[in-house]
């Protein structure tokens, strides 16, 4: 028989698995009869927990959202991965919550007994955090736009383009995807009458709650983060490269990110490229540096570039061997 500060927690555990426990399996699976059970509901709910009860058939319990924060049920392992992404907002690419995140930070680790420290500071050792590259966010921009695309609300904000080109926006947002280290926010442009991404570091004001709006069916079957690499990889820059890369495309995918092309295969050796979202010297450079036999489909341009870069590197050559002989 569980004690009951250890029925408790095995409790308060089971309620978040969850969105609704019937009240005779709950009771059962606890090992407990129904009236223990509710004087056990009724300790939480003393404790801060804010859990529902339901009668008639379909009767039971529910861990639902309160209006303050009672404390918190965190295994081991949620424990040590709560600790490290805290640690990492710290140094992160949202600004406005790094005091916030060393002090919850603080009060965490002091709450945590000595074997999950001793782990957390093996961690710590072992993972070398990198240098973070991209622009800042503000936490709370961030905090209103996922808002707005929980609600179903419209969001209107000032915007500047690559050019830096303004533009005001109504838009009805979708969801907000963190990639290539940026952070997007995924809408249907009124203006426009499209699904548009936006970098939330180029908003160049505060976004205004709107109205709700009726939802749509999402972009790219609701792989959001697929459509903002799509979009990244197929951009506004002039005629689109296609290029034969002579390795099976899951090779290719490991060695180049989403956002440089969408890959589609050929045969089991080979993939198309298909990119327009950067200069084409870009294209020509990464061709170069991946070390693989191609064939250029496409455009002229590229073409040109690729016999300029050949050119240049038989011509390096020719002056390196002479200089050696």
């Amino acid at each position: 028989m569980l004690t009951t500060s250890a029925r408790l927690l095995r409790l308060l555990s089971l309620l978040q698995s969850r969105p609704h426990w019937p009240g005779n399996t709950l009771a059962a699976d606890i090992g407990v009869h129904p009236r223990t059970l509710r004087r056990d509901i009724d300790r939480l709910r003393e404790l801060g927990y804010p859990i529902q009860a339901s009668s008639g058939v379909a009767g039971g319990y529910a861990f639902r959202a309160g209006r303050a924060l009672p404390p918190l049920l965190l295994d081991d392992e949620e424990a040590l991965a709560a600790a490290l992404a805290l640690r990492t907002a710290v140094t992160g690419t949202i600004s406005g919550i790094e005091q916030t995140a060393i002090t919850a930070l603080v009060k965490l680790e002091q709450v945590m007994p000595a074997r999950l420290r001793r782990r957390l500071d093996a961690l710590r050792t072992a993972i070398l955090p990198i240098d973070q590259a991209g622009p800042m966010v503000d936490a709370g921009l961030l905090a209103t736009l996922a808002g707005a695309c929980r609600d179903q609300l419209q969001l209107r904000f000032d915007y500047a383009d690559r050019q830096g080109q303004p533009s005001q926006r109504l838009v009805e947002p979708q969801g907000v995807v963190h990639a290539e280290r940026r952070w997007y926010l995924v809408a249907w442009d009124t203006l426009r009458v499209d699904w548009r991404t936006f970098r939330i570091d180029r908003m160049t004001s505060a976004a205004e709650v709107g109205a709700h709006f009726r939802p749509r069916p999402s972009p790219a079957n609701g792989d959001l983060r697929a459509f903002v690499s799509q979009s990244l990889s197929l951009g506004p820059y002039g005629d689109e490269a296609r290029v034969i890369l002579h390795a099976p495309i899951d090779i290719v995918r490991e060695r180049i990110p989403a956002s440089a092309g969408m890959l589609e295969a050929v045969d089991a050796q080979r993939c198309l490229l298909r990119c327009g979202a950067h200069p084409q010297g870009a294209v020509v450079y990464w061709l170069l540096a991946l070390e693989l036999e191609f064939e250029v489909l496409g455009p002229p341009a590229l073409h040109a570039m690729m016999q300029a870069a050949g050119d240049r590197v038989a011509r390096s050559l020719a002056r390196s061997g002479a200089a050696t002989g």
